[in-house]
């Protein structure tokens, strides 16, 4: 009813083009879930692979219950398929012939055909009454055709159950009765088991005796009344005995024919006890613990009864064959297979699996594919996630994984709506940078994912370096920018009051580098010892200076022999006058000094003794070890930090060792290592080969402590207690012209330790 009021006031709508099914139009309509489709639509449809069935054979789907059909419709027919092309009336269905349906109705067991006109959707129910018998079959009633529900009665169906002996007692039911539920007794067939059973089961294997086999020895007696049957449990009879003189026509081994033993002597058997004559030859069985292509035997003579074991050997090898195994065969068969399934050898597999990157390592490996069953565990493409897949070849798969937040860029105008790819970069905005940054210029670079801004490209006006002259066209960014021409600013000093009125000089634009006053001389020297960053001189000054007029620019002609260890005479450049316009005045320190002076000199007290061996107390460094370490003072700081750290985390912790790896280096720094070693009691041992040697330090709980007076100390004290190196005199050769003609000083060849002991 519902179908035929949609289809009349066309307010029913195709399926596969959601349009309304008009009254003219033709249509299809399935006959399985009854949906009306259009005739086109349902063609394209048909044709279309989404409406191919799973297996492919199976025709096409329905759109709406995906019942599979094999032929596709062609021609529009009515509903009852009765009439083709059927034209519309006013005063029938829509889609109808307008005739009697005439179609089988759902029920199998109807054998009425619908009577109402053509129409969609299902047919009804058959209206007739007809007689129907229960399920017993024992009463009969009057029902409509279409009434699918059984009828029952109240009698008991007593039908005769599988058994043959016994009668159903359910009241009336459908279908076959239920096998009979009462137990009975059955004995095997040699008589010494028992077993309850289903009255009627197995009944077809009685022999009269017994119904089943209990799988014993029978151990019934034979026909000759002294032997006992041997087989397994069977039904009856038991076969004839096997020693009886009429089924015995060879001896033991079967090799030669007792009428022959007779014809040499041998006593002719009465009945089954009597021995059966031996032809004295080699048995010559075969033992089941042979083979098809190796067939053992028995060696024993001629003999009754089962063969002895088996006295040969052989060779099992194991799964993968690299070992082989020497057994007896102790004549079973089963027990060889055992020995052989179970023998493997203890040789690991050195094959790479699957995946290319681990080794198999199973012990007696056989497998031919080796795959891998570890977990891949390398970063996918986003970066932020492990690959969970198992160990694999070749790249790994995208990233899974999704946000379900929109990602967008940093000023908010440019969106990626979710589902957003784990790895996916922020969208490119068009819009410019909205960044906070370090200039006022307009920004010119549009909206950015990183964090550090374009360097700014806005021209302006920067002056030089030197102040000469305003740049024009010069980018924001940049900040040193030269004129080209000649800086000619004057190098700036700055003093510095060390230890006992010691006067330093330390030049700003020369990197700090020293400068020493003397009493009867003005001389500029660079210190040679750059790593210490200081020089103390040692002359006892009480001086004034100024250096206002000192000429730059004659200092800054020298600046390559500065470098090179050389001194500069510049008494010249400044007059008596500036030199008394200001005295250094000695301070607290100054004074704390003389006090001390002054009290050694009243004890008789010298400066270079060590009344309270406060000086030797310490550790003992090598003449050797102290000049290598005032040419490389960084690295020994660094590793005695290394070693000071490494004795207090062993001395403070659980482990009683600890060691630490250097990188490799060369044979020198190597040698300092292993002297710095034994001063910390530390052991050390180099490995590797060159140029990867390297040297592994250990230190030992109890064993290693640190010194007192790390060596970095030590030289420091022993440079403020000994006396600067000696000045090189130099030559002046043209007085008048006031040029300073330097000469450089001898340099000495450096000594080389050229057998590195602990190496």
């Amino acid at each position: 009813g519902s179908l035929i009021e949609q289809l009349t006031t066309e307010k029913y709508e195709c399926m596969v083009c959601c349009e309304v099914v008009r009254i003219v139009a033709p249509v299809w309509s399935c006959q399985n879930c009854y949906h009306v489709f259009h005739l086109n639509c349902i063609k394209k449809w048909a044709r279309s692979p989404a409406s191919q069935a799973e297996d492919g054979n199976s025709g096409w789907r329905c759109p709406a219950c995906q019942n599979a059909s094999m032929q596709v419709p062609k021609i529009y027919t009515c509903f009852c398929g009765k009439v083709h092309n059927p034209e519309w009336n006013r005063n029938e269905i829509p889609h109808s012939c307008g005739e009697l349906c005439g179609k089988k109705r759902q029920c199998l067991d109807c054998p009425h055909l619908c009577n109402i006109l053509c129409h969609p959707g299902p047919c009804p129910s058959c209206p007739a009454f007809v007689t129907k018998s229960c399920e017993c079959g024992q009463t009969s009633h009057s029902v409509r055709c279409g009434q699918s529900t059984k009828i029952h009665c109240s009698n008991v169906c007593g039908n005769t159950l599988n058994c043959g002996k016994h009668s159903c007692t359910q009241v009336c039911h459908a279908g076959k009765c239920s096998p009979c539920q009462l137990t009975v007794q059955q004995v095997c067939y040699c008589g010494s088991n028992f077993k309850e059973v289903l009255c009627g089961s197995n009944e077809e294997f009685s022999d009269g005796f017994g119904s089943f086999s209990c799988q014993n020895i029978c151990g019934k007696k034979l026909n000759c009344g002294r032997h006992n049957c041997k087989q397994v449990c069977h039904p009856q009879p038991c076969q004839l005995c096997p020693r009886l003189p009429q089924v015995v026509y060879r001896c033991p081994c079967g090799q030669t024919p007792l009428s022959k033993l007779l014809e040499l002597g041998c006593v002719e058997r009465k009945i089954c006890t009597d021995p059966i004559p031996s032809c004295g030859k080699t048995c010559g069985k075969p033992l089941s613990c042979g083979s098809y292509e190796f067939v053992h035997t028995c060696e024993s003579l001629c003999h009754e009864g089962d063969c002895k074991p088996c006295s040969h050997t052989s060779n099992i090898y194991c799964r993968c064959g690299f070992k082989k195994k020497v057994i007896r065969m102790f004549g079973w068969l089963f027990l060889f297979l055992i020995a052989a399934i179970t023998f493997m050898c203890d040789k690991r597999c050195n094959k790479k699996r699957s995946c290319g990157r681990h080794k198999c390592n199973e012990v007696c490996c056989v497998d031919t594919e080796h795959k891998c069953s570890l977990v891949c565990g390398r970063k996918l493409n986003c970066g932020l996630h492990r690959c969970e897949e198992p160990c694999h070849r070749g790249s790994c798969q995208t990233c899974w994984q999704t946000s379900f937040d929109e990602l967008t860029c940093y000023c908010g105008e440019s969106v990626i709506y979710p589902p957003v790819p784990c790895g996916t970069q922020p969208p490119e905005c068009k819009k410019p940078c909205t960044r906070p940054h370090d200039c006022d210029h307009p920004v010119y670079h549009s909206c950015h994912s990183e964090e550090k801004c374009p360097p700014c490209t806005y021209l302006t006006q920067k002056w030089c370096m030197g102040k000469h002259e305003l740049r024009s066209n010069i980018p924001c960014h940049l900040t040193d920018i030269s004129c080209g021409l000649r800086c000619n600013q004057m190098y700036r000093f700055r003093l510095l009051n060390v230890g006992d009125c010691n006067v330093v000089l330390f030049c700003n634009l020369m990197r700090k580098w020293p400068v020493c006053l003397t009493s009867s001389t003005w001389r500029l020297y660079l210190h040679l010892y750059t790593p210490l960053q200081r020089f103390i001189c040692c002359h006892k000054l009480n001086l004034t200076f100024l250096f206002s007029r000192i000429a730059a620019i004659s200092i800054a002609t020298k600046l390559t022999d500065l470098q090179l260890g050389d001194s500069v005479e510049i008494s010249r450049l400044i007059t008596k006058k500036e030199m008394k316009q200001a005295r250094l005045q000695c301070d607290e320190e100054c004074l704390a000094l003389q006090r001390n002076r002054r009290l050694a000199e009243a004890l008789e007290i010298d400066d270079n003794s060590d009344p309270f061996n406060i000086r030797s107390s310490g550790p003992k460094y090598s003449d050797l070890l102290k000049e290598d370490a005032r040419k490389d003072l960084k690295f020994v700081s660094d590793i005695e930090k290394e070693m000071r750290m490494l004795v207090e985390a062993v001395n403070k912790g659980k482990h009683t060792k600890k060691s630490h790896c250097y990188p490799p280096m060369n044979r020198d720094h190597r040698r300092i290592i292993h002297e710095l070693a034994q001063v910390y009691g530390i052991e050390s041992v180099s490995y590797d080969n060159e140029p990867k040697r390297n040297v592994v330090i250990t230190a030992v709980k109890g064993k290693s402590v640190c010194p007192s007076n790390t060596l970095t100390s030590v030289l420091d004290k022993e440079m403020q207690s000994r006396p600067p190196p000696p000045i090189p005199h130099y030559k002046q050769t043209d007085k008048s012209s006031g040029n300073i003609g330097l000469s450089k000083p001898l340099k000495e060849e450096p000594v080389i330790d050229y057998f590195d002991v602990q190496d």
